[in-house]
């Protein structure tokens, strides 16, 4: 028999610390080579780390929410066989020692089978996984199991849910850790050092709206849907020719603006665990329904936990939407190190007047922020125009200057 001390390795791009979100072993577990052993999250993905040996867990360190430096013990893991040392990182630092937590399963004594997302969704609502049944291998959980749980609960759990009326006390301990952790430093540096200012612009989408429902109709079969975003982000791209300082990021330590070529589109993508941006990368080279299918692969894959590092890494402007829930104007903030962020509202059916008549037309809002310090108000108005004329007339988005 022989001890395996496992140590927080460097998980890319020289970081030196990450947050344990989620442990997937306790003390006492018998575990296999390349299984889940941790989930810890970095400041930019989360990462499902594996055990690199068999055998079974004789001591573990650190609790969820504890920010662990390169190079600390996390696991003792006691194995058959003799295994050669883990390469040495940084020199280990001894993590604080938080309160203790219930994970889900403890009153069966066994670990229920699931994503990190699917967890995380348990825990918001309350719901201890050991109840709930899972249709996947070995009785994994998908979030679609969940969903069904969350619908129809057991007999006995709707009928206590029925008759829990009147006062309620109390509160809910939510701790900050993961991606909510993470949105709270970013988006609080940002307002702290940013000095926002916002661009509201209305734009008549009715010629626009009439274009994506015959496309949606005629090439139905791709499987494909063209959304508004799509569009949204065609336009865009075409207007940014004219107003590069717009696809620009501020490095602060060599006080330098980047003006990037390409066009990596950041997609702002509500997620069970918070939100998130991934990436269409080059969307300059990128037609319509390309841009479409992108959205909709990264996208999924920030909702469903499966986004790489590189999907959520490397955006030069972002896109916000909040769909059908975007009300009349909104604020969005900036993607740091970003200088400009295009927020859309929904579109709704509006009287206006054209040539002296009230017609029914379909408007959307346009609700943009921008970087003062780097974007003057006349260069974010003329990027919000040439945006609003490109959607207002579609054909312009698709037709090359002569």
């Amino acid at each position: 028999m022989s001890r395996y001390t496992f140590k927080l390795p460097d998980l890319g791009e020289g970081m030196v610390e990450a947050e344990i979100i989620e442990w997937h072993v306790a003390v006492g577990d018998s575990i296999n080579e390349d299984s889940p052993l941790v989930d810890m999250m970095t400041d930019k993905a989360n990462v499902e780390i594996p055990s690199p040996v068999t055998g079974k867990v004789v001591s573990r360190h650190g609790e969820p929410g504890d920010m662990v430096p390169v190079g600390t013990e996390l696991v003792v893991i006691e194995t058959t066989a003799n295994v050669a040392p883990q390469k040495p990182a940084a020199a280990p630092v001894a993590p604080k020692a938080p309160p203790k937590k219930v994970k889900d399963g403890a009153p069966t004594g066994k670990r229920p089978l699931t994503s990190p997302a699917v967890r995380m969704l348990a825990r918001k609502k309350g719901i201890d996984l050991a109840n709930v049944p899972g249709t996947g291998a070995k009785g994994r959980i998908s979030k679609e199991d969940l969903e069904r749980y969350i619908a129809s609960p057991p007999d006995g759990q709707a009928e206590a849910r029925r008759s829990d009326v009147g006062r309620r006390s109390g509160a809910d301990e939510v701790k900050v850790i993961g991606v909510r952790r993470m949105i709270a430093q970013r988006l609080s540096e940002a307002k702290r050092t940013i000095p926002h200012f916002s661009y509201v612009e209305e734009v008549d989408v009715t010629e626009l709206e009439a274009l994506r429902l015959d496309l949606n109709r005629r090439y139905e079969k791709s499987g494909v849907s063209l959304t508004y975003l799509a569009f949204v982000c065609m336009a865009l791209i075409r207007a940014l020719d004219d107003f590069p300082q717009c696809n620009a990021t501020y490095d602060a330590e060599r006080n330098v603006i980047l003006r990037h070529r390409p066009v990596h589109v950041g997609i702002a993508t509500q997620t069970p665990d918070g939100l998130k941006v991934p990436v269409v990368q080059h969307a300059e080279a990128r037609d319509v329904w390309s841009l479409a299918r992108e959205i909709q692969r990264v996208s999924g894959a920030a909702r469903d936990g499966s986004a790489t590092r590189e999907m959520l890494t490397g955006s030069t402007i972002t896109v916000t939407s909040l769909g059908r829930l975007g009300g009349i104007a909104s604020t969005p903030v900036i993607n740091m190190p970003e200088v400009a962020i295009i927020g859309v509202n929904k579109s709704v059916e509006r009287p206006v007047v054209r040539n002296g008549a009230i017609v029914v037309r379909r408007v959307m809002n346009l609700s943009s922020s921008f970087d003062h310090r780097f974007v003057d108000g006349y260069d974010a108005a003329g990027l919000i125009q040439a945006v609003r004329v490109r959607l207002e007339q579609p054909a312009l988005s698709f037709i090359a200057a002569p």
